[in-house]
């Protein structure tokens, strides 16, 4: 064993500590080729010597900005085995938007794949604190990452468990993305915590389709170090359905996670063609799953049991689970051992089961606070205990209820209006695919309920139908007055209504 430290959660040490315990095996399918533990293990101990040969140094933050491919994993125990700050960034953001995120981080340097190379380039154009391009493949002005892979392998660096593994970039739900500082021992508790409610002994084949730049998928990464048993990944790229489909039935898949919008996508697709029969768990997180969806798919592909969990980016993607056999149709279940949380209303008194109030949690996945930003973690965090901004109520059971985030909320009138509450009745609706919700100014109201909807393919229907269908079946107060038919509604990374976008669509389709 190389490790040099005594910290219990360092990530690098939980890594070494896996494979010590699982050994070499064929243990990742990517694009038709199995790589071995040993093979993706030895890379990472030689890619950490090769960045800190480099000269990057313990606490430096480096942006990782890839599609899912086994680099992204190497890449990130590498970076904590030389005692650096994973820093993801999805490939998917604007220019101007990753710089925003290298700008900020004062990254030191950027590791990529020859397609983003120019995005790249450009967001880092002037940056000082850029000492270096680090890319996949062959590109001209980049360091290729198999020469840093060149190195003996060395020993862990040592990094205390409250000191910074991740840098997470979230933009919320208003405002630029703000950097949320996750310790090791932040993402080793929900890794272990999320792997502890979800194990089920003989179900250890997965399909990895989340982007391992956002908190969820790292959340499922580290859950897969704390396996008792071998686990078998088949890895996707990006989510493609097709895809998604064939490599569960020629693989004969058990698991995976996903968010809703990915079963919304799969339910329009032939299903019953597919032998899914090997599938058994779906988790699904990142957005609230409608009841409908969920009831939808479970009756199409019957071997599969949904289980709904919650958690943020500031919670380490995790504050509660279903436990495997006691799950609760509408619920993301409850808080996993070691998280407290509570219901509270007006003067932030704690509301009793059943009514409605803001979530707020306190556990030993609570992030350290955000990145330069001392004020607004002063506002999110109090005595350990951290605003989740989103509005929920638990029943007597204990278990969790999602209503909406609290910053959507709508008041038509006096009545409060939660969008999701909306959107899920609209998603019942034979011919809408998905249904993305907001509120405008209204002089008599104060707000009016606006829906954007998509159709499924060679659906045909006019939105004043739709109205008309929302009113006999929503109620009076909260039925959408005004629905507008997109191609597409928008979405954000990670497959939840993006509703900054809508409010922004909403102006344009408003404006004289």
């Amino acid at each position: 064993m190389t490790t040099s430290i005594s910290a219990k959660h360092n990530l690098a040490a939980v890594a070494e500590h896996a494979f010590e315990r699982h050994g070499d095996y064929e243990s990742l399918l990517f694009e038709g080729r199995w790589h071995r533990s040993g093979e993706l293990f030895e890379r990472a101990q030689r890619l950490g010597t090769g960045l800190r040969e480099l000269g990057i140094a313990p606490g430096e933050r480096v942006v990782v900005t890839m599609a899912n491919c086994p680099e992204v994993g190497i890449a990130y125990n590498a970076l904590w085995r030389a005692g650096a700050v994973v820093t993801p960034a999805s490939f998917l953001l604007s220019t101007h938007e990753l710089r925003h995120i290298v700008s900020d981080a004062e990254a030191s340097a950027v590791i990529t794949t020859p397609e983003f190379a120019d995005t790249v380039r450009e967001a880092t154009a002037g940056l000082k604190s850029v000492r270096h391009l680090i890319s996949s493949g062959g590109v001209d002005g980049m360091m290729p990452l198999a020469s840093l892979e060149e190195s003996d392998p060395g020993p862990i660096m040592g990094r205390s468990d409250d000191e910074l593994a991740a840098l997470l970039y979230t933009g919320g739900t208003t405002g630029r993305a703000k950097g949320v500082m996750l310790s090791h021992a932040n993402l080793d508790f929900t890794g272990a915590a999320a792997q502890s409610s979800a194990h089920v002994p003989g179900i250890n084949r997965g399909l990895a389709t989340l982007p391992l730049s956002h908190a969820y998928g790292l959340l499922v990464t580290i859950a897969g170090m704390h396996s008792p048993e071998r686990g078998l990944a088949v890895l996707l790229r990006w989510f493609d359905p097709t895809a998604f489909l064939e490599l569960i039935a020629e693989h004969r898949v058990q698991l995976t996670a996903v968010v809703p919008s990915m079963l919304q996508i799969l339910l329009s697709q032939p299903l019953e063609d597919y032998d899914l029969s090997s599938l058994r768990y779906v988790t699904s997180g990142g957005a609230p799953l409608a009841p409908a969806l969920a009831e939808e798919f479970m009756r199409r592909v019957p071997s599969v049991s949904i289980r709904q969990g919650y958690g943020l980016t500031e919670t380490a993607a995790l504050i509660s689970s279903n436990p495997v056999g006691r799950e609760k149709p509408g619920s993301v279940g409850a808080p996993v051992p070691g998280t407290e949380l509570r219901i509270i209303g007006d003067e932030d008194r704690s509301l009793p089961a059943g009514e409605v109030g803001e979530i707020v949690v306190r556990s030993p996945g609570v992030m350290c606070g955000y990145w330069h930003s001392p004020q607004t973690t002063r506002e999110a965090l109090s005595d350990g205990w951290l605003r989740t901004g989103d509005l929920g109520y638990v029943d007597h059971d204990g278990y969790l209820f999602i209503v909406d985030r609290k910053k959507d909320l709508i008041i038509r009138g006096g009545f409060n209006v939660y969008p999701r509450d909306v959107e899920d009745a609209l998603a019942e609706h034979p011919h809408i695919e998905t249904a993305g919700v907001v509120g405008r100014p209204d002089e008599v109201h104060g707000e009016e309920v606006v829906a954007f909807v998509s159709l499924r393919p060679g659906s045909e229907v006019r939105a004043e139908e739709l109205v008309e269908w929302g009113r006999q079946r929503i109620g009076g107060y909260k039925y959408p007055r005004e629905i507008q038919i997109i191609d597409a509604v928008p979405l954000t990374n990670v497959g939840k209504v993006d509703r900054k976008a809508l409010r922004r669509l909403l102006v344009e389709v408003h404006r004289p």
